[in-house]
């Protein structure tokens, strides 16, 4: 089967404000579009029809191995498949491209055979040869694939047993390797695509063998998916046989919560994502429904850079840890469902720790620790030490609506014990140039979704990303050795004492889990979200 071509569109100049107005000006959709199913109301799934999906934000790059952002992974991840999937409820490896894998007892080796028969979009059959290229290739992205290259720590090569059989080596042990072949930024692509350099792989988006084909990519405004006919080698753990339900998927970029949620009530668009807690009644009170999920990882926090000279101070961060109030700032801007954070893993990651008495609400200890770091309240309240204000500039995304409303609130509960956030808002694709600069004293946000510990690693090893400046220490050994670790009792200890160091030391300071929460028609059947918070469309289908 023939690729789409992705087509560029003339749009791609306007502004997303229109985007947001035009949605906002079409007439309610037809209860049965052309080609969709007629609604006869027995409940049966049937083939056809488009799902429409507004989403807040874009990462503006159209390549899985080179996103994190969840808003753009809930298109990029219909387009590629992984070697093995992940169940949400049991958090089992489950069998995908591969059927079956065997992995060396020093953990160090992963043989996966693959599935007969399967293709990219372009015809191109998936053996060890395109494993190989796929894998290979990553460490050759750069700043953008950050998770992906963190997942490949250590990589030596790929070796082509036989057509079927593909062995992933590494120098060390990896015991984290086997989960992150559920993920979508360890997807297989095409040779092909493997062979792009990373901006055409963005551009243009990349070959893989899913379940639909990207047919049109507008950067920060829209993509266009369609189905493949000829799917046949989904994930074990979905209930289709064959290709997907759907014909197409239409996503479109609409920052503005408000105006999703009015074009999920009016019928305009069939799911939106990101649902605040105030448009939750709306929705509700249309008869749409929501479908929530706490994702597994690192929740939302406010990560500290540990280079700046007032932030150097450990008593200073944890001064910052003890005046957040995490339970106000859960009932006052949340979704339902959220809960505050007790750690810096989500409560259902593997290996999380409750770590909740070390971050309890205390500002009366936040103000004894500030003193003692020589910090001094001044005219207007905001401390002052060698005639420098405790001032720090607090870099954030718009790209979730609770986002701004979250940080007035963190910001009014450090000016209470002193502490004043100059909040600076940038871009979701400045993000690259932010983690290389440093340019910034805090950073909200620091989610990571992954049903795994070793986003720990990823996030706060001194050896590969180290976006918050942390100084070697004995974390990074902790961090590694749990990478390695084979065994699961002894994994869940080394993990356990990471999450301790890094919370005592408050290189950052969790606030909640992060809980996505959509927004869904009640036409809309079967959509649900996947082991690390991404979200399979394969099954779902519209009545």
């Amino acid at each position: 089967m023939r690729r789409t071509p992705v087509r560029r569109t003339a749009r791609r100049g306007r502004r997303i404000a229109a985007l947001s107005v035009a949605l906002v000006a079409l007439p309610p959709l037809a209860s049965c579009a052309a080609g969709e199913p007629a609604d006869d109301g027995d409940g049966t799934a049937r083939p056809g029809g488009t799902l429409t999906f507004a989403v807040a934000s874009d990462a503006g790059c159209a390549d899985p191995h080179q996103v994190g952002s969840s808003d753009t992974l809930y298109s990029l991840r219909q387009t590629v498949d992984s070697l093995t999937d992940q169940d949400p409820a049991t958090g089992e490896i489950v069998p995908w491209l591969a059927e079956s894998w065997r992995i060396s007892a020093d953990a160090k080796t992963f043989t996966f055979v693959l599935r007969p028969g399967v293709t990219f979009s372009d015809g191109t059959p998936l053996d060890a040869a395109a494993v190989k290229a796929s894998f290979d290739a990553i460490p050759k992205l750069g700043a953008l694939a950050v998770q992906a290259t963190a997942y490949l720590d250590g990589y030596t090569g790929t070796k082509v047993v036989d057509d079927r059989t593909a062995e992933v080596s590494f120098e060390r042990p990896n015991a984290q390797f086997l989960q992150a072949t559920t993920t979508p930024v360890l997807s297989v692509v095409s040779p092909k695509s493997a062979d792009k350099s990373p901006q055409e792989r963005c551009t243009d988006g990349v070959v893989g063998t899913g379940p639909f084909v990207l047919a049109e990519y507008a950067p920060n405004q829209s993509a266009t998916l369609t189905r493949r006919d000829d799917y046949a080698w989904g994930s074990s753990l979905w209930k289709k046989k064959g290709a997907a339900y759907l014909d197409k998927l239409v996503f479109t970029v609409v920052p503005e919560s408000g105006v999703r949620t009015g074009g999920l009530t009016s019928g305009q668009v069939d799911a939106i994502g990101r649902v605040a807690q105030a448009e939750e009644a709306a929705i509700k009170g249309a008869g749409a429904g929501l479908v929530g999920h706490t994702i597994p990882g690192v929740g939302y926090n406010l990560g500290l850079n540990s280079d700046k000279p007032a932030l150097r101070d450990v008593r200073v961060r944890q001064a910052i840890r003890s005046a957040v109030h995490r339970q106000q700032i859960v009932e006052t801007v949340f979704s339902s469902g959220t809960k505050p954070a007790t750690s810096v893993l989500a409560e259902n990651t593997p290996g999380y720790t409750d770590l909740s008495a070390d971050l309890s609400y205390d500002p009366a200890r936040a103000k004894s620790l500030l003193d003692a770091a020589g910090w001094t309240p001044g005219p207007d309240g905001i401390r002052v030490k060698d005639g420098e204000k405790l001032t720090l500039k607090t870099v954030w995304f718009n790209n979730v609506a609770v986002f701004k409303p979250a940080l007035e609130l963190l910001q009014q509960q450090l000016k209470d014990v002193g502490v004043d956030l100059a909040l600076t808002e940038l871009q979701v694709s400045q993000f690259p140039a932010l983690l290389k600069s440093g340019d910034f004293d805090a950073f909200w946000g620091g989610n990571y979704n992954r049903a795994d510990p070793d986003a720990l690693r990823t996030l706060y090893s001194t050896r590969l990303n180290n976006a918050y400046r942390i100084p070697a220490t004995g974390l990074d050994a902790l961090l590694d050795r749990q990478a390695a670790e084979a065994d699961p009792a002894r994994r869940a200890d080394l993990v356990a004492e990471a999450q301790r160091l890094i919370v005592e030391n408050a290189y950052v300071v969790p606030v909640v889990d992060q809980r996505t929460v959509l927004g869904v028609s009640a036409k809309v059947h079967d959509l649900a979200f996947a082991g690390s918070g991404d979200v399979h469309l394969h099954d779902t289908w519209k009545s």
